[in-house]
């Protein structure tokens, strides 16, 4: 329980401030948008636990504390209402008190910027996938020779940027003519943040290799910890606009999710200090898969809708899987060396 007692004093906190703000109907919601953010997310904790493990103590405690703060206050209240002030060109504080005083016309707003988000958030993710799944030294196979031979076309030069980029230009093929160019942009963005943010950290990764210097150590740190919160924001987008469905009250929207983010993080250093990927040791590739569905599910959803039950649902089913696949494996590998 060690693990979770700040999510605990978190979830106490937000309670209380939906109740003082929405009565016993505010926590409710708050409590079924906090199951529905942690639900969803359990992907997003496993690959998060693949990066913190390469952190020391130091960033991972700030990933529980500046790292919520940035989660919840940054990317669930203040970039939606960002994202909404860019496509309506209205001030910052004009787009807030929309939110507050007229949540329908401001949810609508950004229903209306759903092209751009899942454009962004869709390349963003996909190049997580596709920078797994096609590491030619990844020497341990979930899907067994069709995997190995897929991991084979990583050595090809950038052949992920080229996969991606093809994909964006055929999905953007059969969208809209209005909105061609929006998506076109917003998803070039998503690849070049993740290109520029993944190749900061290696860099430095590279360089603190048998070096001791403190500089070095803290701009790996600080390379990872950027990475680890854009992910987290690619995938809260389709979240924050979802929880428009159950309720229009921003501040319960928020307070619920903070709830879920608070909860997904703890269970990140939770599979961390346990040593799970180590023990099942393909739930990080069910994690993995579960994304590159979420980045489909999100680029597909710029034409069609598509459910959040699914996308949880499919995301749940990989992770038993993988996590089936595990403890069938280590049961193989026992009974070979006995």
């Amino acid at each position: 329980m060690q693990h979770f007692r700040l999510s605990i004093l978190i979830t106490v906190l937000c309670l209380t401030g939906a109740f003082l703000w929405g009565g016993m109907v505010g926590v409710f919601i708050a409590i079924i948008l906090g199951i529905l953010e942690v639900s969803l997310s359990f992907d997003n904790a496993v690959v998060n636990a693949s990066v913190l493990k390469r952190m020391n103590e130091r960033w991972q405690r700030y990933f529980l504390t500046w790292g919520i703060l940035i989660a919840v206050f940054g990317m669930r209240l203040v970039f939606p209402v960002l994202i909404v002030s860019v496509a309506t060109s209205l001030d910052f504080v004009s787009v807030a008190q929309m939110a507050l005083k007229d949540p329908a016309t401001y949810s609508q707003h950004l229903n209306d910027a759903h092209v751009q988000i899942s454009a962004f958030g869709g390349m963003f993710l996909l190049m997580v996938f596709f920078n797994f799944i096609l590491d030619d030294a990844k020497e341990l196979h979930w899907l067994g020779r069709i995997e190995e031979r897929v991991s084979a076309l990583g050595k090809l030069k950038a052949v992920e940027i080229i996969l991606a980029l093809g994909l964006l230009l055929v999905i953007q093929n059969w969208l809209p003519p209005e909105i061609r160019l929006d998506a076109l942009v917003a998803g070039i963005s998503g690849l070049i943040l993740f290109v520029i943010v993944d190749s900061l950290a290696g860099l430095f990764e590279d360089e603190g290799q048998g070096v001791t210097a403190s500089g070095v150590v803290k701009k790996a740190g600080l390379m990872s910890f950027i990475y680890l919160e854009v992910l987290d924001a690619s995938f809260s987008f389709d979240g924050v606009i979802g929880a428009f469905a159950i309720t229009q009250d921003v501040v319960i929207i928020m307070l619920g999710l903070a709830i879920g983010a608070m909860f997904v993080r703890s269970l990140t250093v939770y599979l961390v200090n346990k040593g799970t990927l180590d023990e099942y040791v393909f739930l990080e590739h069910g994690a993995h898969y579960a994304i590159g569905v979420l980045a489909g599910i999100m680029l597909v959803s710029m034409r069609y809708h598509i459910s959040e039950v699914v996308t949880g649902l499919v995301g749940a089913i990989l992770i038993a899987l993988s996590v089936y696949s595990s403890i069938r494996y280590n049961k193989a590998e026992r009974q070979e060396k006995s």
